[in-house]
């Protein structure tokens, strides 16, 4: 399969087998995958010719390009890119793209990392941000000033699953002259394309649904735009926020099966949810693939499934949602979402406790809303353990 004709394969033939094609040319071993290149430096016959285009591992690895190629095949990107983290990924976006004195209109819920990143670490290069509830496209155009440079939005959101119109949001950041980076963390690639409704650039954290086993820490970027892509790529160069040879492997080991996992996620998240949603010690249950999500009408037109995140608000006081955590059995109580076994968490406490008490509850993250990451486990043992613990509640 060579890259001209990967466009007219399926998903997941294209998530098994672009980047990896088989070489059988003279002297090549036929891999079927493509091995760990753990070499740092390589070798050249000529000395202003590198070999293959490689000369330092930092500059380009064989097998980091795979994945990179995999992942823009996926996103319908021109271009991929990896980094050693999606907070890495963001840093880079940001630095390559921004100067000082430049405005940031983001989304106000977003994953409470990107949030510190912004405030405490860019605000004091004099690059400043104002939060807006994007789900009303007009609110984001109140707030566009002369010196803004991209919109930044999640969809869904992080951890009270919004739902953006992207295509609205990308219309009114074009007729602006303005970037869209939307961050896909949540449905990947498999569920939803931002670029194809428009978004400019596109950011996963690929130690999530991509990877999918919480063995593998990475990040994303994708993107058609030449420019922008030489100038992103060159800062990745210049500080060196590349993934290494190794997680590139695990990372390409762990996305051929996105699709079946997505599937399974996505099945098991809306049979908890619906369970929960029926529960007396449960006010409220926000997933959009329920019918009762203000979005869900937006979220079936943009996206092609829900995903496995979820979160919901625990009756009680957050010593409540902190015992109910605690008698789990089956779900494991930790930070981050998108691998195999089901995780569980509370923001407040944990994801976004970076976040101001007050900004959190401006935006809904109250003390017992707690988040889901519903993975591929039997679904009757899942809901026995949910179960068993709310049973544990007085």
């Amino acid at each position: 399969m060579t890259i001209e004709t990967k466009k007219r394969y399926g998903f997941s033939t294209r998530a098994i087998r672009s980047g990896e094609e088989i070489d059988f040319r003279e002297g090549a071993t036929g891999d079927v995958i493509v091995p760990i290149h753990l070499a740092t430096t390589f070798a050249r016959e000529k000395v202003n010719i590198p070999t293959a285009g490689y000369e330092y591992t930092r500059l380009l690895n064989p097998t980091r390009k795979a994945l990179e190629t995999k992942l823009a095949a996926l996103e319908n990107a021109k271009y991929g890119l990896t980094f050693s983290s999606g907070l890495a990924a963001e840093t880079t976006i940001l630095l390559s793209l921004l100067k000082s004195g430049d405005h940031i209109v983001a989304f106000d819920d977003l994953y409470g990392g990107t949030k510190r990143l912004f405030n405490q670490i860019f605000g004091e290069y004099n690059i400043s941000v104002t939060y807006v509830d994007a789900t009303d496209v007009s609110r984001l155009e109140e707030v566009i000033q002369t010196h803004t440079k991209l919109i930044w939005i999640e969809s869904p959101s992080n951890p009270l699953l919004k739902i953006c119109d992207i295509r609205a949001i990308a219309t009114v950041a074009h007729e602006n002259n303005l970037l869209l980076v939307v961050d896909n963390t949540f449905l990947s690639p498999y569920f939803q394309k931002p670029l194809d409704l428009g978004a400019d650039i596109v950011i996963h954290s690929s130690t999530k649904y991509i990877g999918g086993h919480s063995d593998v820490l990475g990040g994303a970027v994708l993107l058609n735009d030449d420019a922008n892509y030489e100038r992103i790529q060159s800062l990745q160069i210049a500080v060196g926020a590349v993934l290494s040879p190794f997680d590139s492997y695990l990372t390409l080991r762990g996305v051929k099966t996105l699709a079946l996992r997505m599937e399974q996620h996505q099945k098991n998240a809306l049979e908890v949810a619906n369970y929960l949603s029926k529960h007396p010690k449960v006010s409220k249950v926000i997933y959009p693939g329920l019918d009762n999500h203000p979005q869900h009408k937006l979220a079936n037109e943009q996206s092609s499934g829900h995903g496995g995140v979820f979160s919901f608000e625990l009756k009680g006081t957050v010593a409540d949602a902190e015992n109910f955590l605690e008698n789990l059995k089956l779900f494991v109580l930790a930070e981050s979402l998108g691998g195999v076994e089901s995780l569980i968490e509370l923001p407040a406490v944990m994801t976004h406790a970076s976040v101001e008490k007050e900004d959190r509850e401006k935006v809904g993250i109250t003390d017992t809303l707690i988040r889901v990451s519903v993975g591929i486990e039997d679904i009757k043992d899942l809901i026995q353990d949910i179960e068993q613990a709310l049973g544990s509640l007085k």
